[in-house]
């Protein structure tokens, strides 16, 4: 039997959902309702190696080694994870994964199922099932996508109309896509019962999407094959060559193409699906006391009903409240109305005109070789605690504006500090003068955690020269 390739498309960047989800850190590298990610969970539930193949991933550059950390930590190996080099919507990204099948693939070997991966799926029994619904109806060039039976008039997502039942099991022609409706009409789409939620995920072979996508939005083909054709391999990761991909059009697969062919079928399920678009959907998917409340981290309540409150700096107290959302984090507290939650985006929005550097990164930033976070910061100086991975390295690196103090708090630390290296235990430092190149390794098997100092008159990020970087940065 031929095997099905997962594409997971991990671009978004989860505005509805700050400030948990930031630009630099988005939602679906969050763990909201287990131990995993939901980027980890949506790998996981095709990790069926009898069903699929190794999965692509799509993402940008600045989130590669997030998903490549991911992925290692739940002990998968991706086929690709292809970097895009500006965001250009789901088109580009689909027809991309498509051409990277094809080339290491039979043509009658290229199924693909395509998902977001920051949606929720509790019945991946039922899901697996309608996966090989949707393979069944892939003959003569059909395409599948997969429609939410819906249980509420949602006027938040885009809605999908059956037509005709089909041989096939569950599977029916789509006669129309609409878009979100108001209220009224939502309620007459969910009576009539032949409108289901637009869920996002597909379901063809790659051959059938590029010859669907040659008559339809030929333009968007062609930028992304040069694209593809002129990419460079960089460690583990496909860099697209950046000047076709960008002059395709930021659009996605539902307007570029969905909506344009006559060859498209629809698979209604009931899965236990949601986008995770809201902190209202993440409180109506977490675990509720007896008033239907939902804490996390450090939470004392009374006399309050129907909240989500997640804190993550400190005791939060709270005294009769009701629909409220609460997330309490170092920098940033929010407070929302559970109706409003959906608005949280239109603040956002706000914030990144101001650009509020509480848009883009948490006090604690994650890079390949581990994390940093910091701790103070004021008139020409700032102080970080660095975590290093076991085996990990910092770059060889230069500041023209700024030295720097070490001091290991934890862990062994392997330094080059100009012309000389050494070993520096606990309670050890060392001092890096402006203009040295220096570099902190962790060579031991246990995390290695350094207290930093830097003083100067710029103390930004991008005060680095990099000499040497394992990591191709």
């Amino acid at each position: 039997m031929n095997k099905i390739t997962p594409v997971i498309l991990s671009g978004g960047s989860g505005t509805r959902l700050w400030p948990l989800s930031r630009q630099s850190y988005p939602k679906q590298f969050l763990k909201f309702f287990d131990e995993n990610t939901l980027f980890q969970n949506t790998v996981l539930r095709v990790s069926d190696h009898e069903i699929f193949n190794q999965p692509i991933i799509l993402c940008n550059n600045e989130h590669r080694f997030m998903v490549a950390n991911d992925l290692q930590k739940i002990n998968i190996k991706p086929s690709s994870i292809i970097l895009e080099p500006v965001a250009r919507n789901t088109a580009p990204a689909i027809v991309i994964a498509a051409l990277n099948i094809l080339k290491n693939n039979k043509k009658d070997d290229d199924f693909m199922l395509v998902m977001p991966s920051d949606h929720l799926i509790e019945d991946v029994k039922t899901f697996i099932k309608n996966i090989n619904q949707a393979k069944q109806a892939t003959v003569d060039g059909n395409l599948v996508t997969f429609g939410i039976i819906p249980n509420s008039p949602e006027t938040g997502y885009g809605y999908i109309k059956a037509s005709e039942k089909t041989n096939f099991d569950n599977v029916f022609k789509v006669s129309k896509f609409v878009e979100k409706p108001d209220q009224k009409t939502a309620k007459n789409y969910l009576k009539s019962k032949e409108y289901f939620w637009n869920s996002g995920m597909f379901f063809f072979k790659a051959s059938d999407l590029l010859s669907e996508l040659e008559k339809h939005s030929p333009e968007i083909l062609q930028s992304c094959i040069k694209s593809y054709q002129n990419a460079t391999n960089d460690l583990d990761f496909i860099r697209l060559e950046e000047d076709p991909f960008a002059k395709c059009a930021n659009i996605s697969i539902d307007y570029a193409l969905m909506e344009k062919s006559q060859n498209i079928y629809v698979v209604p399920i009931n899965v236990g699906w949601s986008d995770i678009g809201s902190w209202q959907s993440i409180a109506s998917h977490s675990k509720l006391d007896e008033n239907s409340n939902s804490i996390k981290g450090d939470v004392k309540i009374y006399d309050s009903q129907n909240c989500y409150i997640n804190s993550q700096n400190g005791l939060v107290a709270a005294i009769g409240v009701e629909d409220l959302i609460i997330i309490n984090l170092k920098d940033v507290t929010l407070v929302a109305n559970k109706n409003k939650s959906q608005d949280v985006k239109k603040l956002f929005e706000v914030l990144l005109q101001e650009q509020r550097q509480e848009c883009f990164n948490h006090i604690k930033s994650y890079r390949p070789w581990g994390s940093y976070e910091q701790i103070d910061l004021g008139k020409k100086f700032k102080v970080k605690r660095i975590s290093v991975k076991a085996g990990a390295s910092l770059s060889l690196q230069m500041h023209n504006h700024r030295a720097e103090h070490w001091v290991v708090a934890k862990g062994q630390a392997h330094v080059t500090n100009g012309d000389q290296e050494f070993i520096l235990h606990e309670n050890q430092s060392t001092y890096i003068p402006t203009g040295k190149k220096h570099r902190l390794e962790n060579k031991t098997q246990d995390i290695l955690e350094v207290i930093e100092v830097q003083t100067g008159d710029y103390l930004g990020e991008d005060d680095i020269i990099r000499f040497s970087d394992i990591y191709g940065r």
